[in-house]
């Protein structure tokens, strides 16, 4: 059986879709190939992310801004944008499932608290994602 495949993608690629990443990689635990990438990336992974992703032990070392690579853009099963803003025609042209997520800022919730309640809100996503591509009987697959 071969592994399944995601990639997550967002537009900086620092914060939303590393901590989707390295959320999966934690709920996955080795059994799902997983990446990341942004369609305009930034310089440096959001500080309040990473800082959100240790407080539950899914850290993101080794991990930096990447852009989209058209190769594993074509190779994996799943492509998961994390907000409208990071489709673009490359994506597009992949199997592609968006998730809104929840904006705690659009409420007056800031900082590190912010980030919690994104990171919650990622988790409860990936940990349905990840159930779903370890199926064998998944379509996603």
């Amino acid at each position: 059986m071969r592994t399944p495949s995601v990639l997550f993608v967002c537009v900086k690629n620092g914060g939303k879709s590393q901590m989707a990443a390295a959320l999966m990689r934690k709920a996955a635990g080795g059994r799902i190939a997983v990446h990341s990438a942004g369609t305009a990336p930034g310089s440096a992974l959001n500080a309040l992310s990473v800082q959100a992703l240790e407080e539950v032990g899914a850290p993101v070392d080794g991990e930096y801004p990447k852009p989209i690579d058209p190769q594993l853009l074509r190779a994996v099963d799943l492509v998961v944008t994390l907000g409208r803003d990071a489709r673009d025609a490359r994506v597009d042209a992949a199997y592609v499932e968006n998730w809104d997520t929840d904006e705690p800022s659009e409420r007056g919730i800031d900082g590190i608290e912010r980030m919690r309640l994104v990171r919650d809100d990622i988790a409860a996503r990936v940990d349905a994602l990840a159930a779903r591509l370890l199926d064998p009987a998944s379509p996603t697959r």
